[in-house]
């Protein structure tokens, strides 16, 4: 089982009235669904980290390594 950590966040009145409001209609508690849109989010971040990445390799910004360079820690 994963542990868990506790946070204090603070946000707009509408914002969490909209959490509240969701909470409820889906029975499921407000930390459970601020979690789940988290990682959606960061779903989306890393793909648009990939995307920036795959851009400086096309720019010839960044290279690549071997799979054995990374192995051996050399990389």
């Amino acid at each position: 089982m994963e542990k868990h950590a506790r946070i204090n966040i603070t946000l707009p009145e509408t914002l969490e009235a909209e959490l509240t409001s969701v909470s409820k209609e889906l029975n499921k508690k407000k930390s459970h669904i601020i979690a789940l849109a988290l990682q959606l989010y960061f779903d989306e971040l890393d793909t648009l980290i990939a995307d920036k990445r795959y851009k400086k390799y096309k720019e010839g910004k960044s290279g690549t390594i071997t799979l054995a360079d990374l192995e051996k820690g050399t990389a």
